[in-house]
């Protein structure tokens, strides 16, 4: 009989770890550094050795231990396999067969985006259905699509790279990944500075953004307060977002689409300049699907590692 599971959420600075019981209750949470020096070679052995070291403080018995889940920044593909990932300073990588092997337990694995979709369905924003589009607005945007319960994972691991499908050509500079126009340098949090810092050289309009250090927060805190130059940098910005989840629709058709990230937490006014364009947009069948704000925040990763295990 099993009942725990651990769920690991690999970041670029530090490894979030969850001990669950196999109805989603987490009973421990912590975290290690991430020690990406030497081409990341000791980030596996020390997520080993935490996991290893819980075990003996909690004196579980590893028999009634369902398995690890692993979320990482970079493609999964079904096998279990990274072909690179960046931020941690990985090549090649066989997850799953090196983790296995240093864990002796059963070991699952995805793109961290993916995992937390998963976890927002499990726990969070889109608990209760079974197709959800979870959409990450942080320094990127990194998406995540659940179809039936299941990771939409593609022959690269590269399902779900919402922050990549290409949305204007009015840019010139190029994205994180070698393309120009991507989702992402638009509609991020270093994406929206970017359209208030253009919206604020185009012209001498009077704003509050002009006495403030330009963010994400900055604009929709000036927004809130009914600031017309910060409204029209929402409206750019809802374009681009809800332009491009109108065509995401057109493929998936989900039941719901769940919104997080650190760009979230400007709250339910987010939505609405989202909304706008979504339904203006989408396929006439999509243009009532509900979106919803994440609710799980930094967890949600370790939620969907451990999901991935059950």
């Amino acid at each position: 009989m099993k009942k725990y599971c651990f769920g690991i959420d690999v970041g670029g600075t530090t490894v979030k770890c969850g001990l669950f019981d196999v109805k989603g209750t987490v009973l421990d949470k912590w975290e290690i550094k991430t020690r990406t020096e030497n081409n990341g070679c000791n980030i596996l052995p020390d997520v080993a050795d935490t996991i290893a070291d819980k075990i003996r403080e909690k004196d579980l018995d590893r028999d009634e231990i369902a398995g690890v889940g692993l979320g990482v920044p970079g493609p999964v593909n079904e096998e279990g396999e990274v072909p690179a990932a960046v931020n941690l300073h990985w090549g090649y990588v066989h997850l799953v067969n090196q983790m296995e092997r240093l864990t002796g337990l059963t070991v699952k694995a995805g793109n961290d985006a993916n995992v937390a979709a998963l976890g927002e369905m499990w726990k969070g924003g889109g608990a209760g259905y079974h197709n959800v589009v979870l959409v990450t607005l942080g320094t990127g945007v990194g998406g995540g699509i659940i179809n039936n319960g299941q990771i939409i994972t593609g022959t690269h691991g590269a399902g779900g790279e919402i922050g990549h499908i290409h949305v204007t050509d009015s840019l010139t500079a190029k994205c994180n990944c070698g393309n120009c126009g991507c989702l992402e340098q638009v509609a991020s949090a270093t994406g929206i500075t970017f359209l208030a810092k253009r919206r604020l050289a185009k012209d001498e309009t009077p704003s509050v953004l002009r006495k403030k250090n330009i963010s994400a927060k900055s604009v929709f805190d000036a927004v809130k307060e009914g600031d017309a130059v910060a409204i029209e940098i929402a409206e750019e910005f809802g374009k681009y977002l809800g332009t491009a989840l109108a065509n995401v629709a057109g493929v998936t058709d989900p039941d719901i689409f769940v919104i997080g990230g650190g760009v979230s937490k400007a709250g339910p006014i987010l939505l609405e300049f989202i909304q706008k364009y979504y339904k203006q947009y989408a396929f006439i069948a999509c243009k009532e699907t509900p979106f919803a704000l994440a609710e799980l925040g930094n967890d949600a990763g370790i939620y969907g590692a451990a999901k991935l295990v059950l």
